[in-house]
């Protein structure tokens, strides 16, 4: 699995947890969601710890708790 993939999944995860959808955690955390909608396209091919911690605070969590999944020890470089 690659970085891109263990966030997506990642967010995903949340969205499913929180019952809530990507645009909305977006805006709440101060961000366009075309962010996060170009890393599912593939256009970001890194993305930026900025718009992972956006995402988050529009979520209601911490980066700690974003990354705590053991997934993200195991991604290709």
């Amino acid at each position: 699995m690659e970085i891109n993939d263990a966030i997506i999944k990642r967010i995903n995860e949340i969205c499913a947890e929180k019952g809530q959808n990507i645009c909305d955690a977006c805006l709440k955390g101060g961000m366009s969601p075309s962010s996060i909608y170009d890393l599912y396209k593939g256009r970001t091919k890194c993305s930026k710890v900025i718009t992972v911690k956006r995402f988050c605070q529009g979520a209601g969590l911490t980066l700690a708790e974003f990354f705590d999944r053991d997934y993200f020890n195991d991604f290709e470089e």
